[in-house]
């Protein structure tokens, strides 16, 4: 009987449902969230660092494990880690960690997001997302690179959003991992100045926010801009 329970879709989905409540619940009721804090990481940065000398390998896949679960459950703290990765393991080490710990857990909140409401959004709303669901079928991955570059889009609504469109997986997995870099290596390398640093709003300077915003925007201007040239260039010669 149990079998037959759980072999209806919509008990499955009601099961993932389930366990993300009581996972993200857990968190803030054994007040997880109050370690993943600035002044927190910043007071236990000594004994955080010794434990990650002692025991490297033991530190770098509690690490791995914990930044995927806080970014698959869409839950605070990203930035704190991704901080405490470039104190713990320095540029390199910490930017490999954290560029695929945020990748994958990344990947999961996409790939639960398209499991749990996917079916749900395009049944009621296909018609009005037709348009939108052929253009991401064509550039979703531009526009994906786009938008990561900019860090003021928040990174787990993009991957909530994205689950619901028909972008394919392992396109949101590489478009993602190669368009957060520039961001990552930003806090990461701040991370691995951390005693130095007074709160998060003095790593991302406004110049350097825009430059991001540029960066995020350049693409999307200079495809445009192509394009136009193109559609100029075919009517010529249809003229001619």
């Amino acid at each position: 009987m149990a079998i037959l329970f759980f072999r209806q879709p919509y008990m499955k989905k009601i099961l993932i449902l389930v366990i993300v409540a009581l996972l993200a619940g857990a968190f803030f009721y054994f007040d997880l969230h109050t370690y993943l804090d600035f002044e927190t990481i910043k007071e236990k940065q000594s004994s955080f660092q010794a434990y990650a000398k002692e025991n490297p390998f033991t530190a770098m896949g509690g690490f791995l494990l914990i930044y995927i679960l806080v970014a698959a459950l869409s839950l605070p703290g990203a930035t704190i880690l991704t901080l405490l990765g470039g104190a713990l393991f320095g540029l390199w080490k910490g930017l490999l960690l954290v560029s695929f710990a945020s990748t994958i857990g990344a990947t999961l909140a996409f790939l639960a997001s398209r499991y749990l409401f996917n079916d749900m959004i395009q049944s009621k709303f296909g018609e009005k997302l037709k348009v939108i669901n052929e253009g991401v079928k064509k550039e979703g991955g531009f526009y994906l690179f786009s938008v990561r570059l900019i860090p003021a889009f928040p990174f787990f609504l993009v991957n909530l959003i994205m689950g619901l469109t028909p972008i394919k997986t392992l396109t949101f997995f590489l478009v993602s991992q190669v368009g957060m870099l520039p961001g990552t290596i930003v806090y990461v390398n701040a991370g691995t100045q951390l005693a130095q640093l007074k709160s998060l709003s003095g790593i991302l300077s406004p110049k350097l926010i825009i430059s991001f915003v540029l960066l995020g925007v350049f693409p999307i201007i200079a495809k445009k801009v192509m394009g136009f040239f193109r559609d100029k260039k075919i009517k010529k010669g249809n003229t001619a």
